[in-house]
């Protein structure tokens, strides 16, 4: 199912943008789609996480599911009056990744075991990667053979398709009941009394502040550097296929005891990245360029990073009990960097002109994953404080990924 989910997105969401921007030419109607989604997704998870916790964990992964199929039905609807309902259209596909992800990983939870946490976070990393090598070279194939929007409208169809395909599969999975109260206040306020948890949580924000403009804007800058959704595909090829031995390298060699040290040169790397785009004339070479460096940077960073996270959780408070909850107050820290994100973008693009004021954002939002070193620095573990280990997941691609796709 998780294989469905990937392939899916990675055959549409990264052309949704590119969609929109064709329809109006504005970048402040994609910031706006985007602004919808990362509002949504808090509330999603939230609205999950107290399903979870009363009803069913699988029932909640098939309703995100549904309804992530849902919005391609209605992008197909609605054809090239979509620009008109840009929040709707956010607030939908926010509401599905919020459903599929707080499920996902609570059902990660149950089936994997601390000792494989690494391996399994560089496998999901493996997993979209090769979704992202395959899913956007055969769209932008497809859309560019075809006349105007006809191509995205075969594209949409197909991940609507694979959607439906993955309701299905859901039913194979047995139903896991849960009982219990949504304790969401008490995990939030955890961060007092929980260093660890604290500095977590503060982490993920800037994590948010950087996904928030750039999982748009790369895309948009490939289109508006070739005009050719081709283009896209070939850089979502070039830049997963990066990731993809990048992924499989860290995996075999990641340790314990140098998680902080990937996770620093990670950060530094995506960092340096930006001034590969923002200097000079914009070109598909430069772009190119800066996809695969971030593609070797991703993966030194995400997977340590994601595991001492799920450390940090599983070494909290109630971990068993509360591990719902710990998911929806990460999530809320990391949408909370987004919507700040988006804002800004927005608020860029209104007072500014798009030529200079883009890149000196991205200068500044792109700071967010350098300075995730800084929050988890302090992060330590004492045998006395410690407990039963738990673990969940989630694995993102990137820029550009919106949790699911590839990094672009």
């Amino acid at each position: 199912m998780g294989g469905l989910y990937a392939l899916s997105f990675a055959l549409s969401n990264t052309f949704v943008n590119v969609y929109l921007w064709k329809q109006s030419g504005e970048f402040v109607d994609i910031a706006l789609y985007n602004l919808g989604s990362v509002v949504m997704q808090p509330l999603a998870f939230m609205l999950a996480g107290k399903i979870a916790k009363k009803i069913d964990r699988v029932i909640v992964l098939r309703a995100g599911v549904i309804t992530l199929a849902t919005f391609f039905s209605t992008v197909l609807f609605l054809g090239d009056q979509a620009n008109q309902y840009l929040i709707l259209l956010g607030a939908l596909i926010g509401m599905g990744i919020g459903f599929y992800w707080l499920a996902f990983n609570v059902l990660t939870f149950e089936i994997t075991e601390p000792e494989t946490r690494d391996f399994f976070n560089g496998f999901l990393g493996l997993l979209n990667s090769f979704a992202g090598m395959i899913g956007p070279i055969l769209a932008g194939f497809i859309i560019t053979r075809m006349e105007q929007f006809t191509g995205y409208t075969v594209i949409f169809t197909i991940s609507l398709s694979l959607f439906v395909a993955a309701v299905l599969t859901s039913f194979l999975l047995q139903r896991r009941s849960a009982e219990g109260k949504f304790y969401f206040k008490r995990i939030l306020k955890e961060r007092k009394e929980n260093l660890n948890w604290r500095q977590i949580t503060r982490a993920h924000f800037f994590q948010g502040l950087r996904e928030g403009t750039f999982v748009f804007v790369i895309v948009v800058w490939v289109y508006i550097a070739t005009g050719s959704e081709l283009a896209i595909g070939t850089y979502g090829l070039v830049a997963s296929a990066v990731q993809f031995v990048a992924y499989y390298i860290i995996t075999r060699i990641i340790k314990p005891t140098f998680r902080k040290k990937l996770i620093l040169f990670g950060g530094m790397i995506l960092y340096a990245a930006i001034f590969i785009i923002v200097i000079g004339d914009l070109t598909f070479t430069k772009l190119i360029m800066y996809g695969v460096v971030v593609s070797i940077a991703y993966p030194m960073l995400l997977v340590p990073y994601v595991s001492l996270t799920f450390d940090v959780i599983g070494k909290g408070w109630k971990a068993a009990e509360m591990r719902v909850e710990y998911i929806v107050v990460r999530e809320l820290f990391v949408n909370s960097g987004r919507i700040v994100s988006v804002l800004a973008f927005l608020a860029t693009v209104t007072f500014f002109s798009e030529e200079k004021g883009i890149p000196i954002l991205l200068l500044v939002l792109g700071a967010g994953h350098a300075l995730i070193y800084f929050f988890i620095r302090p992060v330590r573990f004492t045998k006395e404080k410690g407990g039963e280990s738990y673990t969940f997941a989630r694995q993102k691609g990137g820029d550009g990924d919106s949790s699911g796709g590839t990094t672009v």
